[in-house]
């Protein structure tokens, strides 16, 4: 959940930044991109067609990289993630426009989704919630039928809950520090890289 949140976070600051546009909600970018193409809105189809490339682009080489080290992967990808935001950051606060420096943030959405296979928790760190919504939903109407655990469709509305907590705090924060906002994510990132390597270093041994 805390990944999750942090997701939220992470995009809710590149929205702002791109005036409407996400870096990791990609049916919105195609919808919007769509809507763009027959009003012949260069601008915002090469936009929003820039997200969804890179997106796709950072969830191949998130895979790459979980599928190459697969004791090392979740080490690997988190450290790949922490690299993109603080990537991202450093062009921020380098004086790279928004089009720019928030498209290395969509590669890292992407790549983060390859944590979720590695820690064996479905939707854990996702950086999207339709599917999560809907199997709440799901697992909601099987409880009532008493087909599946009367709460386990709890589980995957906090994971909802996270993301929407996520994305309030980053807009908040934006509202204070700017874009010096993904210094939060940046350090939640680190840490979450580190635990990936001790514990990959401890099932070596």
């Amino acid at each position: 959940m805390v990944l999750t949140a942090s997701a939220g976070l992470v995009d809710a600051v590149g929205f702002i930044e791109l005036g409407g546009y996400f870096t990791s909600f990609m049916s919105g970018n195609t919808t919007q991109g769509g809507a763009a193409l027959v009003d012949r809105s260069w601008p915002i189809v090469l936009l929003t067609a820039s997200l969804i490339v890179l997106f796709f682009i950072g969830s191949v080489l998130g895979n790459l990289l979980a599928i190459s080290t697969p004791r090392w992967g979740p080490a690997s990808v988190s450290f790949a993630v922490l690299f993109g935001v603080a990537l991202t950051l450093a062009l921020a606060l380098g004086g790279f426009p928004a089009s720019q420096a928030m498209l290395v943030l969509a590669a890292t959405a992407g790549a983060q989704n390859a944590i979720l296979p590695m820690r064996g928790a479905v939707r854990l760190g996702a950086t999207f919630v339709t599917g999560t919504l809907y199997m709440a939903g799901q697992d909601l109407a099987l409880a009532l039928r008493g087909a599946a655990p009367k709460l386990r469709w709890l589980q995957h509305l906090a994971i909802w809950f996270g993301l929407f907590g996520g994305a309030g705090l980053g807009a908040l924060l934006y509202r204070i520090v700017g874009i010096h906002a993904l210094f939060l994510p940046v350090a939640i990132y680190m840490a979450f890289a580190l635990g990936h390597l001790w514990a990959g270093g401890k099932s070596a041994s």
